[in-house]
């Protein structure tokens, strides 16, 4: 196997916007944002959806308002005659 040809391995805490949970685990991403977890210090990955927020895992059905959606682009690209 090839030498330094492998990236370098941190601790990181990816951490989820919207429910702010916290995932701890080993990955080559790194930040500018730091935190002290246990004693060791880890990078800050801010995350928009992860497993704790994500309907596919929770569950959670959300009813998108398609119609309105439809007929405001509609209206607004509709020629008039």
């Amino acid at each position: 196997m090839k030498n330094d040809i492998h990236p370098e391995k941190h601790p990181v805490c990816f951490v989820d916007v919207s429910t702010g949970k916290k995932f701890i685990t080993i990955s080559s991403l790194h930040s500018k944002q730091k935190d002290v977890i246990d004693g060791v210090e880890h990078y800050l990955v801010y995350c928009d959806v992860t497993s704790d927020s994500h309907p596919a895992y929770t569950d959670e059905r959300r009813l998108v308002d398609t119609a309105g959606r439809v007929d405001k682009f509609n209206q607004k690209f509709s020629r008039r005659r």
